[in-house]
């Protein structure tokens, strides 16, 4: 199959599936007599994977790691699990950050009374927050 058929049957836009290449997430394509790249069921489900892990919100490096373990299938999942996990305890901080974000900008939004922009509650806690630079 052609790069298009790939990334239609993968739901990937042809230009990200030529960077997972060029990056070695996935492997170079074999090509035909005119340099055209073609594809097989393996790559479907090599780019598959790809996708899904990065539904997951898995980083380019976490995604080679478990492309490794997922290429040697008689090894202890161990490995993998230790990287959900890590992962996982990303993903918790990055809630608790945004819960704050979240919270303070509620804070803002409901205290805006109307009027001038120089009395504007939003724009004076912000500059509170972030003092201008010299």
């Amino acid at each position: 199959m052609m790069i298009g058929d790939l990334a239609r049957k993968t739901s990937t836009k042809v230009n990200t599936v030529r960077y997972y290449e060029d990056i070695g997430l996935l492997p170079k394509p074999a090509r035909t007599a005119s340099g055209r790249r073609t594809y097989t069921e393996s790559d479907v489900r090599k780019l598959s994977f790809v996708r899904h892990s990065r539904g997951f919100g898995f980083s380019i490096d976490e995604i080679r790691s478990l492309m490794e373990i997922s290429d040697s299938p008689k090894q202890d999942c161990e490995a993998a699990a230790k990287i959900a996990q890590e992962h996982l305890e990303k993903i918790d901080t990055q809630i608790i950050q945004l819960t704050s974000l979240r919270d303070a900008l509620k804070s803002f939004a409901t205290s805006c009374s109307g009027g001038s922009a120089e009395h504007c509650e939003i724009i004076g806690a912000l500059n509170r927050l972030n003092p201008a630079v010299d």
